[in-house]
């Protein structure tokens, strides 16, 4: 956006209201910006009426869900924390497709309310003024309004306004950008309060840094037609030592420690238009998905089983263990003798002494894989955007170089065209 704004800027375009950069929590910033724009083009009467139809996701008020299922899936021993969570859609009115994503709006965990509160030297008693929310006591707000944990720039801008540290000044200097990189890595917030404000701060000064705190995206584990009312996520649970402190993900530990069988959590649907299934049933289809990748795919062979369609499914699967890890065994199974999944091929990571991973397997079955590509199937990838995806690209792209007795160059412009012919979806993160 930014680009594109600077662009039409530099050609001599004027613009009707100014740009507005957004985050995740988008909606108040765009339904101003609209109204702006409306106002600049058009009678106020219009504005109001098109502004006032904008906004009916459910993020400005999410369904709140019975939590069905709350179950470990990983085996005893395992170094992973995969759990598999089922929710209500009864009486929500909320529907979704294979491939859709649930935002789930969490809460932040006591313990580390508790050590933001120790670090600005507070109570959490006090009374603090929340946008859109009214006077709320301190600990509340930090609990349900606030990201109190992810750590950027503008938390520090305005932490360094407060204080006026000048270390802290320093890191935040143009020429210092890859120090403050290397400062922030595997840092929160609760690191520079206690850093660059010895002193402590007050109730509005520690709110008046914080953001929003966002809802969490998962990839839908379910389809519509195998669990009416329901649905379901597959999501690991996100803790580490960094810094000297336990760290851990808001969401993931949020479902993982504090949402019970029974409780309630705040959910909306977030559609995702680019990772469909073929419109064809016919249609082969090739999935990769290692650890929590797999969470979609789950969704797109229910969906084709539900459906009886006899396109061939093909599944790339992979994690550390096959005796503690191998993430919903049983169904897998079950979908083979069905023949419903046509071809499962496994990596497991730490089973043997050299590390095997999907890519790995994909290489192995080049020639089939290859085959099913002519075919007309569609690949899918989804899970880690790091290191994975870019490891599984560079195996297709190998994959269509060899078996299609291809150049470099042709063999990028196949994949390219899968691309276009929205034959190679990702959703990666």
């Amino acid at each position: 956006g930014k680009d594109i704004d600077a662009r039409l800027e530099k050609f001599g375009a004027r613009r009707i209201s100014d740009r507005k950069d957004c985050d995740v929590d988008y909606e108040e910033s765009w339904s101003s910006w609209l109204d702006a724009t409306l106002s600049s083009i058009a009678p106020q009467s219009t504005a109001s009426v098109v502004a006032g139809a904008v906004v009916e996701y459910g993020k400005k008020n999410p369904f709140p869900s019975e939590v069905l299922e709350n179950s470990l899936l990983n085996g005893e021993g395992s170094a992973k924390e995969t759990i598999h969570l089922g929710l209500s859609l009864d009486g929500s009115g909320l529907s979704y497709e294979p491939g859709d994503a649930l935002a789930v709006i969490p809460v932040n965990a006591p313990d580390v309310i508790q050590a933001i509160l120790n670090a600005a030297k507070l109570k959490g008693t006090e009374s603090v003024e929340v946008k859109g929310e009214g006077s709320k006591l301190l600990a509340d707000a930090l609990r349900e309004d606030y990201d109190i944990t992810a750590i950027s720039r503008a938390v520090l801008t305005k932490l360094q306004a407060i204080t006026g540290s000048t270390e802290l000044a320093a890191l935040l200097a143009e020429d210092a950008k890859e120090q403050l990189k290397a400062w922030n890595y595997g840092r929160e917030i609760v690191d520079a309060i206690e850093a660059f404000a010895p002193n402590g701060l007050t109730a509005e000064q520690l709110a008046g840094i914080f953001r929003k705190l966002p809802p969490r995206l998962y990839s839908i584990a379910s389809s519509p037609l195998a669990h009416p009312g329901e649905v379901h996520l597959t999501v690991a649970a996100v803790r580490y030592d960094a810094h000297g402190r336990q760290r851990k993900g808001v969401c993931s530990t949020y479902l993982a420690d504090l949402v019970k069988t029974g409780d309630f959590t705040s959910i909306f649907v977030q559609p995702n238009k680019n990772f469909r299934l073929p419109a064809s049933g016919e249609t082969p289809v090739i999935m990769v998905g290692p650890g929590t990748g797999v969470a979609p795919f789950r969704a797109f062979v229910e969906h084709r089983s539900a459906l009886g369609h006899p396109g061939k499914n093909w599944l790339f699967f992979g994690d550390q263990r096959y005796t503690y890890d191998f993430l919903y065994q049983l169904e897998w199974q079950d979908h083979l003798k069905s023949g419903v999944l046509s071809k499962l091929d496994v990596a497991f990571s730490r089973d043997q002494p050299e590390k095997i991973y999907v890519q790995h397997k994909m290489l192995e079955r080049a020639k089939e894989l290859y085959a099913w590509l002519e075919e007309g199937a569609h690949f899918y990838v989804c899970g880690d955007a790091n290191r994975m995806a870019h490891d599984v690209h560079e195996a297709l792209v190998s994959i269509v170089e060899t078996q299609g007795h291809k150049s470099r160059a042709d063999a990028e412009a196949y994949v390219e065209e899968l691309k276009k012919a929205k034959r190679y979806q990702r959703d990666v993160y």
